[in-house]
């Protein structure tokens, strides 16, 4: 059932959010004076109340965790009444959902989807030291887990409308944190805490939220205050130091400049902070967006590797899009690879296999840096299940094990044969991927279950309904 049909209530109750429990679809602004100027603010965004539509899906969820207190011999409600709720929150711009014509009212032609999933359930049962855990989300990049909760009309770019459109859904995350649920779930009212966890956002979408510089900042990353420079020639050793709080509190002093610094000093004070940070997002990396910008940046390298740029560098743009060329028609012929605009998640997935570094070394004349290539791609299948993986402790222990010393080996190739791109740059998902993953996998036991995946199918699906509606 949609959201709106369940009874609860919170205690205590939640600021600023009325108690009415039988809401459904909300106008996205409803709240702010109507001042959205291009275009009929009432028609641009809808969305479920945050607590009522999480309500909801833990009614949906009623039967799996009723059979999960039955497993673990806790059914007789008294050992079972407080409940603790891991929520992942995604975010993500769908481009261009244009009617191609439909006679609606004029909205802009991209849309914004935030979404959230119940990643498990755990109860604080009497007599037990640490919470059990009765239900977690089997598929939790599936869009079947993934409920919607807002959907704005709105280029992510804008910042203004669409912290305008969040806002009151912070607000409501806000006042839940500090309260709680009570349901009725299996006959019995149980009360429920709910532990948000923002991990489904792009880098784009992490840094418009978090206040940070666009991606092509000197400050390469959202977890650490390591420069693109810095990056480059210690390639490993970075520790996770970024956090919302922080994030605000350089803010202000952006925004104060309590020591009177120039705009340099300053900027490099506040590691390229620049706007007010207004949604708490985890200090994480998106496997999804991972896979993309790797191989984004291997498919660049083959071509590199084609033409010889360890050779002779500043190669023209004829002799660029010719090794491109001869390097598309190359993956086309022998892996029916179809070239793309855009790097997607299915064409990362067969562009970075074995096969695939094996039919572009045939078009690469030395030898040497065909097998520097294979090396290297094998050390990337090798490091690539640690962060795809939902549990990687489970499903890949042994690369897990080894993830450490072959980001390091990942790393010597890149700083000594691939020297010529990687001489004071590098891509900001590679330095994620080399210097961050295991400490994340530390933190959380997992980076592949937090992606962005679900909600990026959503948007597949949303796509589809609005074209049959249009």
């Amino acid at each position: 059932l949609l959201p709106g049909y369940h009874d609860f209530e919170w205690q205590p109750a939640l600021r600023n959010v009325s108690p009415d429990c039988h809401v459904g679809i909300v106008d996205g602004l409803s709240g702010w004076a109507a001042s959205v100027d291009d275009s009929p603010a009432d028609t641009i965004t809808r969305r479920f109340r945050y607590d009522v539509a999480l309500a909801s899906a833990l009614k949906d969820l009623e039967e799996d965790i009723l059979a999960g207190l039955r497993e673990r011999g806790l059914e007789d409600g008294a050992a079972a009444t407080h409940f603790s709720v891991m929520v992942k929150e995604s975010c993500d711009g769908m481009g261009d959902v244009s009617e191609k014509h439909g006679g609606g009212p004029a909205v802009p032609e991209k849309a914004v989807r935030f979404s959230f999933t119940v990643m498990s359930v755990s109860v604080q049962a009497e007599g037990r030291e640490e919470a059990v855990t009765v239900f977690r989300e089997a598929k939790p990049n599936s869009e079947l887990s993934c409920k919607p909760l807002s959907l704005m009309f709105v280029d992510e770019s804008d910042h203004e409308t669409l912290t305008a459109i969040l806002g009151p859904v912070v607000g409501e995350r806000d006042a839940m944190k500090r309260s709680r649920l009570l349901l009725t779930l299996g006959g019995l009212q149980r009360s429920f805490r709910f532990h948000f966890r923002g991990s489904g956002y792009d880098e784009k979408m992490v840094r418009e939220m978090e206040g940070l510089e666009a991606s092509g900042s000197t400050y390469i990353c959202t977890l650490c205050d390591s420069t693109r420079a810095e990056a480059s020639s210690n390639m490993v050793l970075h520790s996770i130091t970024r956090s919302h709080e922080e994030n605000l509190e350089r803010y202000e002093v952006w925004r104060t400049n309590p020591y009177a610094e120039s705009a340099d000093e300053l900027r490099d004070r506040v590691k390229g902070v620049s706007a007010k940070p207004f949604l708490e997002t985890q200090p994480t990396l998106d496997a999804l967006h991972c896979d993309i910008g790797n191989a984004t940046e291997f498919y660049k390298m083959f071509q590199d590797e084609i033409g010889e740029v360890f050779r002779k560098p500043n190669p023209s743009r004829e002799e660029r899009r010719s090794w491109r060329a001869a390097l598309d028609k190359q993956l086309r012929k022998k892996l029916k690879l179809k070239p793309v605009m855009r790097m997607n998640g299915n064409y990362a997935r067969r562009l970075m296999t074995q096969e695939a570094v094996e039919v572009v070394c045939e078009l690469v004349p030395s030898e040497e840096r065909r097998l520097a290539l294979q090396e290297l791609m094998g050390l990337y299948i090798q490091m690539k299940p640690v962060w795809r993986a939902s549990c990687p402790a489970k499903e890949c222990p042994d690369q897990l094990c080894r993830y450490s010393f072959n980001s390091q080996r990942f790393a010597e190739l890149l700083s000594t044969t691939f020297k010529y791109r990687y001489d004071g740059k590098i891509t900001n998902y590679l330095h994620k991927t080399l210097a961050h993953v295991p400490e994340i996998i530390e933190r959380d036991g997992s980076i592949g279950a937090w992606a962005s995946e679900g909600n990026e199918s959503g948007n597949k699906l949303f796509r589809r309904f609005r074209k049959m509606n249009a």
